[in-house]
């Protein structure tokens, strides 16, 4: 007969620690999602603008100052105009879809004696009983305050954004002063661009494969003559960051209301077929071939993030679960006694497959000036 293992007292309670711990974080994070969810969003537009700073360097001839204040003003302008765009393109689908309203009601009763006729039920209900069972005015009250929550968040972030933005140059004092030690100043150094590059590597590639659904799926939708086609095309880009249901949504959204617009549902079958085909195609063929090893994340705990912080922080949290399960793969990473953590966060068992690349490399032999040593790691964490 085996014998059982033996576990240490200190490992024990070092586990039993960790698990109060992480309980302990979760509530934290649950309780002040308010303040945190928007500090969150800054500094994920702040990672933006480091990432479109540097790209406007190496592709133009604007200075570094310039190139700072180009790249802010692209992103701040690119925010404001996604929720100008959400906002004005709901009241305009809105304002279409009243020109078949008449028609709503007819529509959805032809619809459910079809579908019942089909399984051959029997007593189908109508469309105004089905109405009159939702609470339509708590759900316009729900969506009020969500859409005065947005508006709020949004003058938050950017108050956020600005204190981030001012700090950054104490930021690079700090560095040196938390890491006099230049190996260790490096390595530091190296896992924020890890960070940094995993979560720029994730907004690249849903941008570049957004683009390629969203004019794939407004070409298809124009072919048919959905309403309001580029409110479709807007929303199935904004939710195209969120992994899993954006999917869904983008598929399943626009068919859904074709079948209230047209009389005939073969519209309705060519957009779920249309769209299913290019969400396919371009999830298994294109997006896989951009991905690097950055956005090595196992499916599971992609799901899984996405549950956890959609269910702390809501559609913020859903939108930021992918980058922030990057980040901790990152850290995670770094450390012999939460590496293994980050194997599990991995796709294949490795969290970095260039690691030996991506090491910091060892300091020179001769010391350096303190002013220098300082310009050199405000550089590198800053971009």
């Amino acid at each position: 007969m085996k014998s059982a293992i033996v576990t240490p007292p200190e490992t024990a309670s070092r586990n039993a620690l960790a698990v109060v711990a992480t309980v302990a974080a979760g509530a934290a994070v649950y309780w002040l999602r308010d303040i945190l969810t928007p500090l969150a969003m800054a500094i994920f537009l702040l990672i933006m603008i480091d990432g479109v700073k540097r790209s406007i360097e190496t592709r133009t001839p604007l200075p570094r100052r310039w190139a700072g204040i180009a790249a802010l003003t692209l992103v701040v302008l690119g925010f404001f105009a996604s929720i100008g765009i959400i906002v004005n393109g709901a009241a305009g689908f809105f304002g279409q879809a009243s020109g078949v309203s008449a028609n709503i009601g007819p529509r959805i009763d032809q619809i459910i004696r079809d579908v019942f006729g089909l399984f051959h039920l029997a007593n189908p209900p109508k469309a105004q009983d089905l109405i009159n069972s939702i609470d339509i005015r708590g759900y316009l009250a729900a969506t009020a305050m969500q859409v005065q929550g947005v508006v709020s968040s949004a003058f938050f972030v950017l108050i956020y954004l600005g204190f981030l933005l001012a700090s950054q140059m104490g930021f690079q004092r700090k560095i040196v002063a938390m890491f006099p030690n230049t190996a260790h100043r490096n390595e530091a150094v190296a896992v924020f661009k890890r960070v940094r590059g995993g979560v720029e590597g994730y907004l690249w590639v849903q941008a570049v494969t957004g683009v390629m659904i969203c004019a794939a799926a407004w070409l298809l939708m124009r072919a048919v003559g959905l309403q309001n086609a580029e409110f479709w095309t807007f929303v199935i880009f904004i939710v195209g960051f969120i992994p899993v249901l954006g999917g869904a949504v983008a598929g399943l959204a626009p068919p859904l209301f074709a079948l209230v617009q047209f009389e005939s549902y073969w519209p309705a079958a060519i957009l779920l077929v249309g769209l299913q085909i290019i969400l396919f195609v371009v999830g298994n063929f294109v997006q896989p071939r951009m991905q690097g090893d950055n956005q090595n994340i196992d499916p599971v705990v992609v799901l899984l993030a996405l549950a956890f912080w959609g269910k702390l922080w809501g559609v913020v949290g859903m939108f930021l679960s992918t980058p922030l399960a990057v980040m901790a793969m990152a850290v995670l990473a770094e450390f012999k006694g939460s590496r293994w953590m980050a194997v599990l966060l991995s796709g294949d068992g490795e969290p970095y497959a260039d690691e030996g690349k991506t090491k910091a490399k060892p300091p020179p032999s001769k010391p350096r000036r303190r002013a220098a040593a300082t310009t050199e790691a405000g550089a590198e964490a800053t971009g």
